[in-house]
């Protein structure tokens, strides 16, 4: 610092001369320490940990929100669940892995794991190979767009929606059912029912239930009159004649007609005037039980066996005459109701496989297929040696995908099996649900089929994950 008696412009100007580190007026310049300057180290790490600090604390906010919605509603309700699959019923009580010996003994949950595992077998399979077909095949039509939205259109319906759908899809009855209207009209093509189901002996009639059809005892020279009711007349052949006995005479003889009486009235048992024959039934005759003889009847109902002069014989109207139509299949019975709504679920699902396999197939190189091609390879040879194998991790990712979604299967199955084959139908899901709330309200037992449904998916998971990890990397 320059002395009271030196002017100020002086210091400054031999301090200019001899530099910053001269020293001046005699005085020992100070060793340069570097602290407090800017360019200096210190400084620098100062610098860095003020922003590095900021930029974590923002990270945090703006992380928070999402930590806290993971924590109340993943975290929490694992460890919740968890929790009370060690309790009893109400939760009250610890009972330790008494839950678990009931849910793995209890034959309903075994038949729930048994469908779950036909489910992860048969479901994802055939959902990627519809996809992987639609894909491959869209490529070689026109109006792909449209097909590709008709496809992947059940997407935009609820599994509630598409439940209801197919529980109308797969109605018993032939007049409401889409699926048993076809069936029953393939099957009537081949082999069409009798116009006389239905029919029946009146009581008191000679006429007895004998394999399907009916017979009746008949003597040779006296006329049989075989009376049947519950043909509806709309059903009664339009070239029939009213009914009449035959002429008494050689051979064995009778007749077969509607005994019934439009308005009321007529005899029950007797051939009354506007009484109808029912014309082109088969009537045998039968004797020690050998058919020695077959014919039809005529517009009258009338048949005869002229060869027939003697002896005592049974008259069948063949089972033929009373074939009941095809009334098709109980698609959501016991049996069925497991395959159906997997049908049900592969329509909904193959327009999501097959968007994706599109993509992937959109990514392989022309070149390779045409190489294939020009070396002489088939269709079915470039697409099972070139297309599968170029597309394989995109199956895969459609095939984990949807194996996740099976293992969870529950309102599609809830919506559609109907309250008489549920129990056939059953899939953990639903079991846990019915447990839980169906009308048991045993929180423990549901909780042990939560935490078995969890570790049940958690290996897929576990798997995409490492999958998507080794992508990226």
């Amino acid at each position: 610092m320059a002395r009271a008696s030196e002017p100020v412009g002086e210091v400054v100007t031999a301090q200019a001369v001899r530099g910053p580190g001269a020293p001046v007026d005699g005085q020992t310049p100070a060793a340069p320490s570097g602290a407090g300057q800017p360019g200096a180290p210190g400084a620098r790490s100062a610098r860095r940990e003020g922003p590095r600090w900021r930029d974590r604390l923002t990270s945090v906010w703006f992380l928070a929100p999402a930590i806290i919605v993971l924590l109340t509603l993943v975290a929490y309700p694992i460890v919740y669940t968890v929790w009370l699959s060690l309790h009893s019923s109400d939760g009250d009580t610890f009972v330790g892995a008494d839950n678990y010996v009931r849910m793995f003994t209890a034959p309903e949950t075994r038949h729930a794991i048994v469908n779950n595992i036909v489910w992860v077998v048969v479901a994802p399979t055939l959902v990627t190979v519809t996809g992987l077909v639609f894909a491959v095949l869209i490529e070689r039509v026109r109006l792909a767009t449209v097909f590709k939205a008709v496809v992947f259109m059940p997407m935009a319906i609820s599994f509630l929606a598409a439940g209801v759908t197919f529980r109308m899809v797969y109605d018993e009855s032939p007049d409401r059912g889409l699926l048993n209207a076809a069936v029953v009209t393939v099957h009537d093509a081949f082999s069409p029912p009798s116009q006389y189901y239905g029919a029946r002996p009146r009581e008191g009639a000679p006429l007895r239930e004998a394999a399907g059809g009916f017979e009746a005892s008949a003597t040779a020279g006296t006329p049989a009159p075989l009376p049947l009711v519950g043909l509806p007349q709309d059903r009664v052949p339009a070239d029939a004649e009213p009914a009449a006995l035959p002429a008494v005479g050689p051979g064995l003889t009778g007749v077969v007609w509607l005994d019934f009486t439009p308005g009321g009235g007529g005899v029950a048992g007797a051939v009354d005037p506007v009484e109808r024959g029912l014309p082109s039934m088969t009537v045998q005759a039968v004797r020690d039980g050998t058919v020695v003889a077959s014919t039809t009847t005529d517009a009258a109902g009338r048949f005869a066996f002229p060869e027939l002069t003697s002896g005592s014989y049974t008259v069948r109207l063949s089972p033929e005459n009373f074939t009941a139509p095809f009334n098709g299949v109980t698609w959501l019975g016991p049996s069925l109701v497991t395959p159906s709504i997997i049908l049900a679920y592969i329509w909904i699902w193959a327009g999501f496989a097959m968007v994706l396999i599109t993509a992937g197939l959109s990514a392989i190189p022309r070149d390779a297929l045409e190489a294939a091609r020009v070396d002489g390879a088939t269709e079915w040879q470039v697409f099972r040696r070139v297309t599968v194998p170029l597309v394989r991790p995109v199956l895969v990712v459609v095939l984990v995908t949807l194996t996740i979604n099976v293992l969870k299967i529950f309102d599609l199955v809830m919506v559609l099996a109907p309250e008489s084959s549920q129990d056939d139908a059953n899939v953990i899901a639903l079991q846990m649900y019915r447990v839980s709330f169906g009308g048991g309200l045993d929180f423990g037992l549901g909780s042990a089929l939560g935490v078995l449904l969890f570790l049940l998916v958690l290996p897929a998971m576990l798997f995409n994950i490492r999958r998507m990890r080794k992508e990226q990397r």
